[in-house]
């Protein structure tokens, strides 16, 4: 199983940047597939997930409106796209099998990926 993050970047505020995060295995067909983010210093959160299907999407507080999720299961590819970026969306972002909004114990899922860096001022 692998997941390889990608599309991070430098943005000034209100800026946007679309994340892609590559699944290999059989880890594309779990039931849910989420976003995650982690600031320096504080604990990894959910912030976006997506079940299997597609349509059904969710959202934590603090990117809703902003931050749309989607996949495209032709080529095993779960995207973020965000909008209206703000300071405080700064972090590394990461994929998981996973769609836990809020905090996570980054033991309690099974699979991460390297991560891609994104930087707001």
């Amino acid at each position: 199983v692998q997941l390889v993050e990608s599309g991070g970047g430098s943005v000034q505020a209100g800026g946007s940047l679309r994340l892609s995060c590559v699944v290999s295995g059989s880890t594309y067909s779990s039931n849910c597939m989420g976003w995650f983010r982690q600031a320096a210093g504080k604990r990894r959160e959910g912030v976006a997930g997506v079940l299997r299907g597609g349509s059904v999407t969710y959202y934590a507080d603090s990117v809703k409106g902003r931050f749309t999720i989607s996949k495209d299961n032709a080529k095993h590819t779960l995207y973020l796209q965000m909008n209206s970026l703000k300071p405080e969306d700064s972090g590394m972002y990461y994929c998981a099998p996973d769609c836990r909004l809020g905090a996570v114990n980054v033991n309690s899922v099974a699979y991460w990926g390297q991560g891609t860096q994104v930087t707001v001022s």
